[in-house]
């Protein structure tokens, strides 16, 4: 059943929700769902009022380290778990105007890393400008998130590797499994092998070797209605199958569970596993991932320019309980003294070893 489930969301997956005219598009829609009959009626907790018996709400921010921007939902993929919704269909792409009031902002926070997202954030035409001047601002851990096969969908990006290597850009790589059928079910035929080959590009500009400074990391996400295993012994598993079948080295794996909004939202209903997985986020809450989910030291920006406490949450259009919403008032005073804005996807943030874009938390 949920194999037949999986074919069918594969073939509409062609294009965005948004494209489609899913229902699911509408972020009002999703939250109903999150807010819905299994937390009205009691059978689960709120998220607020789970970390209330910890003592740990209303959740805060700490010093702000991380300042993440999404560069567009402009992707050449279209993924089966996006959370971002992105793809080709969808045209969303910062300006150069709002990349300077980022710009602006990097050079007057205490923000020591910037991690650029998207889509695929190569796609947008001013990439390479922002990046270079980012660099000379003096950003310390400058994170590029590539879903790799963006490295070889067009001639123009074939130079990737070098020019991330010119910049010491930190590259951060989508990579749902080490082998062809896993990778190629959540992301599309022949995503993997076009992804091995961008491994291979990254490595041989020196990305990724042991004794190499140019960070290269691999995100996992599950690709069904299940949680990560333990990340050091899946980063084991990767770094011994890639390194033998293919002679890839990379630093470190990131298991990142995924968060029932948008398409994974999407599937879990389809497939009929949204209960199932609500129970199994719930359950496996872990209170001491709470103290240090991103977005306590993250700010997360939109392609316009708006702020969110986190990735997710900008996914949701839930913008900080702030008088400051734009990137153009940033104001850090007036940011630091509000309340993190959560709701139910944030128990995927922080189940059994807790989620973040860094990996596990606890």
């Amino acid at each position: 059943m949920e194999q037949s489930i999986l074919t069918d969301l594969k073939k509409a997956a062609k294009k965005s929700l948004k494209a489609n005219q899913n229902a699911l598009a509408s972020t009002q829609k999703q939250l109903e769902i999150l807010n819905g009959e299994l937390f009205e009626g009691g059978d689960l907790p709120y998220f607020k009022d789970k970390i209330a018996e910890t003592g740990q709400f209303p959740l805060r921010p700490k010093k702000l380290e991380v300042l993440q921007i999404n560069v567009g939902y402009m992707c050449n993929q279209v993924c089966g778990h996006c959370h971002v919704d992105a793809g080709p269909d969808r045209k969303e792409i910062m300006t150069r105007e709002t990349m300077e009031q980022c710009l602006s902002v990097i050079r007057n926070t205490s923000a020591h890393t910037l991690d650029l997202t998207g889509g695929a954030p190569e796609m947008n035409p001013d990439f390479r400008w922002f990046v270079e001047e980012a660099s000379r601002a003096g950003i310390k851990d400058f994170i590029v998130r590539s879903n790799l096969t963006i490295i070889l969908a067009n001639k123009k990006y074939h130079d990737l590797p070098e020019f991330f290597k010119k910049h010491n850009v930190h590259v951060v790589s989508s990579m749902p499994h080490y082998t062809r059928g896993k990778t190629d079910k959540q992301r599309g035929d022949g995503v993997f092998d076009k992804s091995i080959k961008a491994l291979q590009m990254l490595n041989q500009v020196g990305y990724g070797r042991p004794d190499s400074d140019l960070r290269l990391d691999l995100v996992y996400n599950p690709s069904g209605a299940f949680l990560p295993t333990d990340q050091a012994a899946m980063e084991h598993d990767f770094k011994k199958a890639l390194k033998a079948d293919f002679d890839i080295d990379f630093h470190n794996l990131f298991a990142i569970t995924n968060l029932p909004i948008s398409r994974f939202l999407d599937y879990l209903i389809a497939s009929d596993n949204y209960e199932d997985y609500m129970y199994s986020l719930v359950d496996a809450y872990n209170p001491a991932a709470v103290e240090n989910v991103m977005c306590t030291n993250t700010i997360s920006v939109s392609w316009d320019g708006w702020l969110y406490d986190c990735d997710f949450n900008q996914m949701l259009d839930l913008k900080v309980a702030s008088k400051v919403k734009h990137i153009k008032d940033y104001n850090d005073d007036v940011l630091s003294n509000r309340d993190i804005i959560i709701s139910q996807h944030c128990y995927g943030c922080t189940a059994g070893a807790g989620s973040s874009c860094q990996g596990t938390v606890a």
